[in-house]
């Protein structure tokens, strides 16, 4: 029996080896599944990340295209309302010659001019008002000054070119004429 027992003993350690090498190959093939799993899940994403790059790529492109085109077509709208003004002064300059009545004329000219100062006050262009005002050297650029003693001084006394703002911002300062300050000292 002791050989039946040696027999048994010995079937019974092949089946346990046979139980631990499957247990090892079950163990194998899940650590390999994961990591299948793993490496499929890191392509994916590099795949997704591959693909916002792209993403964003194009949207950087998009919005670069974009800003040039309303920068380059940003008075588009502005150049529109400008026509109907511009084809008025040409209707009128067909009409000059056959006129007779100057006060025609300058009444159109003064229709026309009305009209392209409402285009320009409608877009925010506003014209300054110097004359009678205090000078003020963020608005107005004096050319020179002039005695005048029926006003204060620094007084802005005449306006040789028209300055105006775009909302709120001076796009080109008045030129003016400024009352100079009175001197106290007798003249010899």
């Amino acid at each position: 029996m002791s050989k039946e027992k040696k027999v048994k003993e010995k079937k019974v350690k092949e089946v346990e080896i046979t139980d631990e090498e499957s247990v090892e190959e079950t163990n194998e093939t899940k650590l390999e599944d994961k990591t299948t799993q793993l490496e499929q899940e890191v392509v994916d994403l590099k795949d997704k990340l591959l693909r916002k790059a792209a993403e964003f790529e194009n949207y950087k492109r998009r919005t670069e295209n974009d800003q040039i085109n309303l920068i380059t077509f940003a008075a588009e709208s502005f150049i529109q309302k400008l026509l109907p003004v511009i084809d008025d002064f040409e209707r009128s300059l067909g009409h000059v010659d056959e006129a007779q009545d100057i006060n025609a004329i300058k009444q159109g000219l003064k229709l026309i001019y009305d009209k392209l100062m409402k285009v320009l006050d409608e877009q925010g262009v506003k014209k300054i008002e110097a004359v009678g005002n205090p000078f003020d050297v963020d608005y107005h650029e004096a050319l020179m000054q002039r005695p005048d003693d029926s006003v204060e001084p620094h007084t802005v006394l005449d306006e040789m070119e028209k300055g105006y703002t775009y909302k709120d911002k001076v796009i080109r300062h008045t030129k003016v004429v400024v009352s100079e300050e009175k001197s106290s000292e007798p003249k010899e």
